[in-house]
């Protein structure tokens, strides 16, 4: 498994960045940056491509929302070629809350959307001329929609690659299925590897079946924080207020896709309570109700052994890719904290 971590988004990043050299070289293989409604990604993803040599780098997410479908595949032509070939494009739909809300766009159709952005970064990538008839993006712009002097153009410059891996971060089974036909990668959330199969084992064997060989096998990135040590239970209760802000936060009734998650667990009552409790505006009662399995399971936080077995588990399960955040109190603990990580991860 290659061992990857985020990169906080709510800070500046100049003093992140600094500290990436010593992840480099303790073994970490890949660093995602997030973007949600601070600094933008593709500035640090620049930043942390003149500072580092081997680590992969990948936003984690570009939502497909906010960039048109050409300024994506633009995009990630540019990092790719000032990275030397290390960039991965991780892409997601994100929620109404950042799209209507921070971006004002309509949040609509993100499956056929993220199908049609696909097939256009990598028509780009090809340096084909643009002639696209797509039922969400149209290229040119017919005449009927706009001035009709638009014509197919193709990029200009000359991509170091010319399929850029993409990773998607889906969790409903027709985005699911979608990914595990068409991208490089999947990133799930809150994920529990014991019952990965029975939550989305029909919709990944669907799109494996439409899979184009040449993708290769699908990377699983599996997210979680760690922690290794006797005494460092208590962190678990770090994940509290983000799982309770997605679970009862990022949606409303009805329109909750990590509640509907928490749901498919078989947590439905408690996944109804802490929505009820964070929409009401009480974030602590519900941060109390996120089931402790649940953030158990999802985490590697706990003895050698512990991280040992759940590592076993997560790799029994599929996943390819470990995304941790590493708890510590300082830098020289977290960078031990992938070391170690590292060495269990190849010893499983």
């Amino acid at each position: 498994m290659r061992i990857g971590m985020s990169l906080n988004y709510a800070g500046g990043f100049r003093e992140t960045v600094d500290e990436l050299a010593d992840y480099e070289k303790a073994g970490l293989d890949i660093v995602f940056v997030p973007e949600a409604y601070s600094y933008d990604a593709v500035s640090q993803l620049g930043f942390i491509a003149a500072r580092t040599e081997r680590l992969q780098i990948a936003s984690g997410i570009l939502q497909i929302y906010s960039r048109t479908p050409t300024l994506t595949a633009m995009t990630a032509a540019g990092l790719d070629y000032v990275s030397d070939g290390r960039f991965v494009l991780g892409i997601g739909a994100s929620g109404p809350q950042v799209i209507e809300g921070w971006h004002g766009v309509p949040y609509h159709a993100p499956v056929g959307r993220t199908r049609e952005i696909i097939e256009i970064c990598r028509a780009v990538w090809r340096r084909e001329r643009l002639s696209y008839d797509g039922k969400y993006y149209k290229l040119p712009l017919p005449a009927e929609e706009g001035t009709g002097l638009g014509k197919p153009l193709k990029l200009i410059n000359h991509p170091v690659r010319e399929r850029i891996p993409i990773i998607i971060a889906s969790l409903g089974p027709k985005n699911v299925e979608m990914t595990a036909e068409l991208a490089e990668g999947w990133e799930p959330i809150f994920y529990v590897p014991e019952k990965a199969d029975r939550v989305w084992g029909e919709a990944l064997a669907k799109g494996k079946a439409k899979r184009d060989p040449a993708l290769g096998e699908l990377d699983v990135v599996a997210q979680a924080p760690l922690a290794i040590g006797d005494d460092v239970a208590g962190y678990l209760d770090f994940g509290r207020p983000m799982a309770a802000l997605y679970i009862g936060g990022m949606g409303a009734k009805g329109r909750n896709f990590y509640n509907d998650l928490a749901c498919r667990y078989g947590y439905e009552r408690e996944a109804e309570e802490i929505q009820d409790l964070y929409l009401d505006g009480k974030k602590q009662e519900a941060a109390e109700k996120v089931p402790y399995e649940l953030l158990e399971k999802t985490s590697l936080i706990g003895t050698e052994g512990f991280v040992r077995d759940r590592l076993a588990a997560l790799k029994e399960s599929g996943v390819t890719t470990l995304n941790v955040t590493p708890i510590a109190g300082d830098h020289a603990d977290r960078v031990k904290l992938i070391e170690k990580v590292r060495d269990l991860a190849a010893s499983v």
